[in-house]
């Protein structure tokens, strides 16, 4: 494999290839897929995911909304900016300066894990105004206890090691290391599913974009502007996830009692991979009882 994924190699077979452009903005040149009609919906994947993790779960929404998902800078087929701007600020604003480029604001937002936050921050700093937001399993508290000591000052070690992203690259071309972090989600992805992440991970710039996110992430700015946050949020949560706590999303109607909880039953962190349909179907209750579908579309 390269040290970056390169379309005509690795995105030979990606899914929903045919919806797939390159966008420049911000001084990055994006990979985003564009399909469907109806009103914008934005989705974000999160850390070490790309535009792959959305293969069934879009195509379900596309018949009622014009679904906008770019791959996050250094992911995917995503160029990516320099270290600093890794950061969660420097997220927020990459994505809001391709939102400006597209002319698409979007009338509905949905982040899976940190692409939850990232939506929130946009948010907070006025960049997108959208009628609600819907974080899937969202990485949106700080860590507590001993992981808040180990993982972050791990991750930032590792990302200023290049070695370290060329070593993990190299190791996932065993399966059964992508097989075994899939599985430490607590979802089950079919083969294919599996495959693509291996493809993703097998790339350096991928690795190092991963952990270079979660060495710069500060996620005490959602903990402090949430009470803010007046765009509605709705938190939906896999009973399973093993990656992001579901009792973190209870922290969350702490700082924001408004937000709203939904649980999805026997599903892990990757709900939205695992059973598309199922999810699709909650996003489209929510976009109908917000108003951005109207009652023909449900």
């Amino acid at each position: 494999m390269g040290e970056r994924p390169d379309w005509e190699r690795d995105g030979r077979d990606w899914p929903n290839r045919h919806s797939s452009r390159f966008v420049t903005a911000g001084g990055l040149n994006w990979h985003l897929q564009q399909m469907g009609q109806g009103p914008v919906l934005l989705l974000l994947h999160g850390t070490g995911a790309a535009t792959h993790s959305w293969r069934d779960f879009a195509p379900a929404l596309a018949e009622h909304f014009t679904l906008v998902a770019p791959d996050l800078p250094g992911h995917g087929f995503s160029t990516a900016p320099p270290y600093d701007r890794m950061s969660l600020p420097g997220m927020a604003a990459a994505v809001g300066q391709l939102i400006r480029a597209l002319g698409m604001p979007p009338e509905l937002v949905l982040g899976h894990s940190a692409g939850a936050a990232i939506l929130i921050q946009l948010c907070l700093e006025a960049k997108i105004a959208p009628r609600g937001l819907i974080s899937l399993n969202g990485a949106l508290m700080p860590w507590r206890g001993l992981p808040s000591h180990v993982f972050s000052p791990a991750a930032k070690l590792f990302s200023a090691n290049s070695l370290f992203a060329r070593y993990f690259a190299w190791r996932a071309g065993d399966r059964k290391v992508i097989e075994r972090l899939v599985a430490s989600t607590g979802s089950k992805l079919e083969p294919a599913g599996v495959d693509f992440y291996r493809r993703l991970v097998r790339c350096p710039s991928h690795v190092r974009a991963s952990v270079s996110m979660m060495a710069n992430w500060d996620l005490k700015l959602i903990e402090r502007g949430l009470p803010r946050l007046e765009t509605p949020l709705f938190l939906v949560v896999g009973e399973r996830d093993l990656t992001v706590s579901p009792r973190e999303a209870k922290r969350v109607c702490g700082r924001l009692p408004s937000a709203e909880r939904i649980v999805l039953p026997g599903l892990g962190h990757l709900a939205h991979e695992e059973r598309p349909t199922q999810v699709a179907e909650v996003v489209r209750g929510i976009a109908g009882r917000l108003g951005v579908l109207t009652t023909a579309c449900h």
